[in-house]
């Protein structure tokens, strides 16, 4: 009978089952003024660029544009890849140039301007990645496609569309057309208002060219010239290496110092610089591990080698990529570690990382205004295969909701301090895994109000009743608040929940596909309340269980 019991307990996560810990307090300081909020949680990107206008992610990227009153940045892998539009596992294309028999170019922008027609329609903003290469101008055109699949090694995917031009002229001219002809379709105001960049994580090119660092910097200064030709006042920059190492460190110091490949001048132009960072999940004794420490740690050596350079203070700085782990498309039934996607986990830790990653930002002065999540949709996947996606099957995962939570945090950042024992700095040290978890907090006011995101992490992917959590919130100009509670829990904003309660059906009916839309949207934690304010202040109490995220929205 025990025995029975104690799996009840561990399926249903009952507060009742597990023993309380100790209540966490926290203080949100409204006259605590830290600067602007920036939206940098509203960038996002995939590696298969003809699922952006396919049934499933036409429906996701407008819930991605309503999040928020500010733009939404997307970036996508595959943009000039030759091929039909077939997409396919990290995989995509648009065959936007080819050649005649006489070696004359063919421009063909159809597909690529449905991509990004459909992200201007909905007002979202291209990160428009230049690449990657089109078959007739690589230099190892075959073998080109690739037929990847989870738990395939990596350096298979390498076929043509991973190297270099074969005639530089010609591949530059090729990005001047394609610039001219976004300000033709676009618009110059809005193409301005777009980032071009240069490939994606460069440093892989040693599999296939023996000088990569040089190698790309040719690349990139061909085509900043030709981006910079179509339209000056363009924004261009990279080099979105898989590190902020010392390719990272090399590229700056190429467009700083360097004989530029394509003008003979010295340096290149760099309006932005990208690079991207990663964490490292694990299995230990059957129970998944985030590694938060190993993220934050490469996003850190990114921050400090853009403070090193005085010269480039204040450069716009973009994290193109920035994830629990480094691949979107492998699933948990061939990387088990990755079950955390589905889940409160992944709700939890993304919430987490995004607020200390203005205290990262800020702790080594830069200004970082971008933090791409690599997640995006699937079509045509297995229910909840544990993919890094938004959503499956066009029904939202529980990770979406903490970007409608940010979505609704307008205004300037303010002061949070409580009794945790995790900021930025510990976890970049020894990561969240004490007997403590990590119940924190994000917190912005406006004219109209103020929003409180927290959350209970921990890098172990366990669930349980979680802590009582009393919030103090001071300095509100007003003699009462009207507070609506979200939350994303295990009976909250989450339709895997849900679907797990169903029995997991691997083809759930109309009624039950009605039903995960239903759970899949942002609840509230009973109805709004009229709270009177008392010295300036009130206390919101809850009990936070682990892995859960609540948003507090206080409007006066």
């Amino acid at each position: 009978m025990k025995s029975q019991i104690l799996a009840a307990c561990l399926l249903l996560a009952s507060p009742l089952c597990f023993p309380q810990a100790a209540p966490v307090s926290l203080q949100v300081k409204l006259n605590e003024d830290k600067g602007p909020l920036k939206p940098m949680w509203a960038w996002f990107g995939y590696d298969e660029p003809n699922y952006t206008y396919m049934k499933d992610g036409k429906k996701l990227l407008s819930e991605l544009a309503a999040l928020s009153p500010v733009p939404v940045y997307v970036r996508a892998h595959n943009l000039m890849t030759s091929g039909d539009g077939t997409p396919a596992l990290k995989w995509g294309s648009t065959g936007m140039y080819s050649e005649d028999s006489n070696g004359k170019p063919i421009y063909n922008w159809t597909l690529v301007d449905k991509i990004f027609d459909s992200y201007v329609e909905r007002g979202m903003k291209p990160l428009a990645q230049i690449g990657f290469m089109p078959e007739a101008l690589s230099v190892k055109p075959q073998p080109y496609r690739h037929h990847w699949a989870p738990g395939t090694p990596y350096p298979e995917i390498m076929t043509g569309w991973a190297y270099p031009p074969n005639d530089y002229k010609k591949w530059a001219e090729l990005i001047y057309q394609w610039v001219r002809h976004s300000v033709e379709r676009y618009g110059q105001k809005e193409v301005e208002s777009w980032y071009w960049e240069l490939w994606n994580e460069p440093d892989g090119f040693y599999l296939i060219a023996p000088n990569v660092e040089q190698e790309y910097f040719k690349m990139y200064d061909y085509a900043a010239d030709a981006v910079k030709r179509a339209l000056p006042s363009a924004r261009m920059g990279g080099p979105h290496t898989a590190h902020g190492g010392k390719f990272f460190d090399h590229f700056i110091q190429h467009c700083l110092n360097d004989r530029n490949h394509a003008t003979g001048a010295k340096g290149a132009p760099v309006d932005f610089l990208a690079y991207h960072a990663k964490g490292r999940p694990t299995l230990v004794d059957g129970v998944v591990q985030m590694s938060m420490k190993t993220h934050f740690k490469n996003i850190d050596d990114g921050l400090a080698i853009v403070a090193s350079y005085p010269q480039l203070k204040g450069i716009p700085v973009i994290i193109g990529e920035s994830d629990p782990e480094g691949c979107a498309a492998c699933g948990m039934s061939t990387n088990p570690e990755n079950a955390y996607r589905n889940g409160t986990l992944y709700a939890s830790y993304t919430a987490a990382s995004i607020a200390r990653e203005y205290d990262l930002a800020s702790a080594r002065g830069v200004n970082l205004v971008g933090v791409v999540n690599w997640s995006f949709e699937f079509e045509d996947q297995p229910w909840f295969a544990g993919f890094r996606d938004l959503a499956t099957n066009g029904v939202n995962k529980p990770v979406l909701n903490v970007f409608r939570m940010l979505g609704m945090m307008t205004g300037n950042r303010v002061g949070v301090g409580g009794d945790g024992a995790y900021d930025a700095a510990s976890i970049l040290k020894s990561g969240v895994l004490g007997k403590r978890t990590d119940i924190n907090a994000l917190a912005a006011k406006s004219s109209k109000g103020a929003t409180v995101l927290l959350w209970n992490y921990h890098d172990k992917d366990i669930i349980d009743a979680g802590s009582p959590v009393s919030v103090t919130i001071q300095g509100i100009p007003a003699s009462q608040v009207v507070m609506t509670h979200y939350r994303i829990d295990q009976e909250h904003s989450n339709s895997y929940a849900a679907w797990k309660k169903m029995g997991s059906p691997a083809q759930p009916s109309a009624a039950q596909i009605a039903e995960l839309h239903r759970s899949s949207q942002l609840a509230t934690l009973g109805n709004p309340q009229t709270l009177q304010v008392r010295d300036q202040q009130v206390v919101v109490e809850m009990q936070l269980p682990r892995q859960a995220v609540s948003f507090i929205q206080l409007s006066y």
